[in-house]
């Protein structure tokens, strides 16, 4: 790219023409203050702190509106001089500063954002050490509605604008904008209405002052009382790093964590505030079903009732089934316990998801920043806003840049980016698969075309069928690069989207049915007709548990949802906060989460529940710590010892791209689309959320929301 020298605090340096002074300015080893500026926004230019002296310029100019192939030589042609620290400069800055903290009230004290502020910070740093020269009374702003988890003083608000470009460009949902002129602008969201965006909770993270504030966390704790743990998301399936902030045993907040290939560095406001959720509904003591109520008792006790029960029943007649928040080790534990004994009815599929084989016939192969490169997109079956909000921004962060086309198939129009309807018929995508269609050929000239297939779609009747059709649009339409992915260096197109933070290291683990053995809807039907008769679930509470007919039913879980309702005999687990372990995404990437704080009462890590039940059982697993454990996962999946990176699948050659799904009758009647009806209650934590209760009321129930299922029609 074209470059420039420039002479940056006596030192020269070579920059990008493309750079902002700014970013050539701190690469260069200066300290910029700003406010308005941000890397993944667009350039605003309004607090003016981020000043600099252009030797030779009649004044200080502000580094982040000004880029690098504007800064010409001088006329001797020598490089331009930059002070990032003269006195023109401080004296510059602390001019800014003292205008800005002209009607900036004194709220330190009561502000939320006391102690991580950045107006605070730069305060000390660049302000004057004089007292204030203005006299005049300070301005005051009525403060706005922005629903349920954005909290607003909007007089502290320095106009900064960052929410509002946030919510256009990254959110993709413009309810936010400035009203009024010089000392008379407001940020407000127009018509009183609440922030539409399943993203609101990052315009907190963004605000540099107290302006904008986490309603739910308001008044809670301060930074400096609370201990940080770095984590992994499991709202959804695409991992999200994030820090879980603790004081004493309390889960206080969620914040996101910098990952530029996972997330970047936002998170859904699901990720952030269902942690409330975590200090209710608990299962916090081993339960026994007598005389037809769940009755508290001791863990020698909960164990010998499903011990008794075990010793007289037969294997062909035992089933476990995985839940959509379960780690890789008590996946593993719970595979190793039930094969031991002869089990064969294994699956972690509780949508009923025709997946599993090849371990790329299942995977988001294009991987997440690999969307950003596409060119053009076709969604089966799939609602990517709810389903997956981050991954949705860097769906639209590829359509602002401009080189890609978006079809749908069962997709709802509302996108936060425009997506071609191209209808709801299984048909069309037999035309197109067929080549008919006129995206086949949009597929067949993009250079990195992609097809993203949706969990409702495959958890279809006729799901494996749509799968072998997407795998053959893959194959036809050049989506299947030579090397055999993004993660070898090539390009692969075909995804399937799931929704369950489990889901992958399940397959990747093998927890599906050996072989003669039951699904989870033969599981369930085998039960109804009294062919099962012992059932393990862990944490399994998204199916019909009530349709499991008079089966021994041995829930293990964190929360009293609805595999504890059902349950004969219920064990107290660890959420994700509160154990050690590892998830894998979406896009096969393996990652760890690390306990925050301790499980309540006497629930324990789950892994070593099934290990201590092993053992009363006669059938003692191999390990006796998470090392241990661990080793036995990567034997099985060696590709779990890479933690944080994408194992490279290997050549075209590695997957059978024909054998993927199966042919079948397709169910012409049932048209596609996503069968998530409530972003906000998906898991037991969220269902246990007030602050969940609140959003699904105000954006899917209530006055602001459309009907069941889909997004708010404010956001339209």
């Amino acid at each position: 790219m074209p470059s420039r020298k420039l002479i940056i605090d006596g030192r020269e340096i070579e920059a990008d023409d493309s750079l902002t002074l700014l970013q050539a300015c701190e690469r260069a080893g200066g300290e910029i203050p700003r406010f308005c500026y941000h890397e993944r926004l667009s350039v605003a230019g309004n607090c003016r702190m981020c000043l600099v002296e252009w030797v030779g310029a009649p004044k200080p100019q502000a580094s982040c509106a000004l880029q690098v192939r504007d800064i010409f030589p001088n006329k001797d042609g020598t490089p331009a001089k930059i002070n990032t620290n003269s006195q023109v400069a401080r004296k510059a800055r602390e001019g800014v500063m003292e205008f800005l903290l002209i009607n900036h009230p004194l709220d330190c004290p009561i502000c939320d954002q006391g102690g991580e502020c950045d107006l605070q910070d730069q305060a000390m740093g660049y302000g004057r050490a004089a007292f204030n020269r203005f006299r005049e009374n300070k301005r005051a702003v009525e403060d706005k509605y922005m629903g349920p988890l954005v909290a607003t003083t909007m007089t502290r608000c320095i106009q900064c604008t960052r929410c509002v470009r946030f919510a256009t460009e990254v959110a993709g949902v413009p309810d936010l904008g400035a009203t009024g002129r010089g000392e008379d602008m407001e940020i407000t969201t127009y018509l009183e209405k609440a922030f539409a965006s399943e993203l609101s909770g990052n315009v907190v993270d963004l605000c540099p002052v107290g302006a904008l504030t986490s309603k739910p966390y308001a008044f809670n704790a301060r930074p400096w009382e609370l201990r940080h743990t770095e984590s992994i998301d499991v709202m959804d399936a695409q991992g999200c790093n994030i820090r879980v902030d603790t004081r004493g045993r309390e889960v206080m907040r969620v914040l996101p964590r910098l990952n530029e290939e996972v997330n970047e560095e936002w998170i859904s406001d699901k990720a952030r505030h269902a942690c409330d959720g975590l200090a209710r509904q608990r299962l916090d003591r081993p339960y026994i079903r007598k005389g037809g109520k769940l009755q508290p008792a001791t863990w020698a006790e909960a164990f010998a009732a499903i011990a008794a029960r075990v010793s007289t029943t037969k294997p062909e007649r035992m089933a476990a089934i995985v839940g959509d928040l379960a780690a890789a080790e008590e996946i593993k534990a719970l595979k190793d316990l039930m094969v031991s004994l002869g089990a064969k009815n294994l699956d972690c599929r509780q949508d009923g998801a025709k997946v599993g084989g090849q371990r790329q016939s299942y995977l988001f192969n294009t991987t997440i920043a690999g969307v950003e490169a596409a060119d053009a997109i076709l969604l089966v079956g799939v609602n990517p806003r709810w389903e997956a909000p981050v991954l949705n921004a860097r769906f639209r962060k590829a359509w602002l840049s401009g080189n890609v086309q978006i079809a749908g198939l069962g997709v709802r129009s509302n996108q936060t980016y425009p997506v071609t309807d191209i209808g709801a018929d299984v048909a069309t995508l037999e035309q197109i698969a067929s080549g008919g269609h006129m995206f086949a050929a949009v597929l067949r000239d993009a250079k990195r075309p992609m097809i993203v297939v949706g969990a409702s779609t495959v958890a279809r009747a006729d799901g494996a069928e749509i799968l072998r059709l997407a795998a053959k649009i893959a194959a036809d339409t050049g989506m299947i690069g030579p090397a055999g992915g993004a993660a070898a260096g090539g390009w692969n197109g075909f995804n399937v989207l799931h929704t369950a933070a489990s889901r992958v290291g399940a397959l990747d683990l093998g927890f599906v049915p050996g072989e003669g053995g039951r699904d989870v809807a033969a599981i369930v039907d085998g039960a109804q007709k009294g062919e099962i008769d012992f059932i393990y679930l862990l944490g399994a509470d998204e199916f019909d548990v009530a349709h499991l007919g008079r089966a021994f039913i041995v829930y293990q879980g964190s929360h009293g949802d609805a595999g504890a309702h059902h349950a004969d005999v219920v064990l107290p687990g660890a959420a994700y906060t509160e154990k050690d372990g590892l998830y894998v995404n979406f896009e096969g990437r393996v990652q760890r989460a690390r306990r925050a704080t301790f499980p309540p009462g006497e629930a324990k890590e789950d892994w070593a529940i099934l290990r201590a039940l092993s053992d009363v059982l006669g059938k003692r697993l191999p390990y006796d710590n998470l090392d241990a454990l661990r080793a036995a996962i990567t034997a099985d999946a060696p590709h779990f010892a890479d933690r944080g990176e994408i194992v490279p699948h290997g050549g075209a050659g590695t997957t059978n791209w024909g054998a993927v799904g199966s042919a079948g009758q397709f169910d012409t009647t049932l048209p596609l689309g996503s069968a998530m009806t409530d972003f906000y209650l998906t898991n037991p934590i969220a269902r246990a959320s007030v602050t969940m209760a609140a959003c699904s009321r105000e954006f899917v129930t209530g006055s602001s929301g459309a009907v069941s299922g889909s997004v708010p029609r404010a956001a339209e």
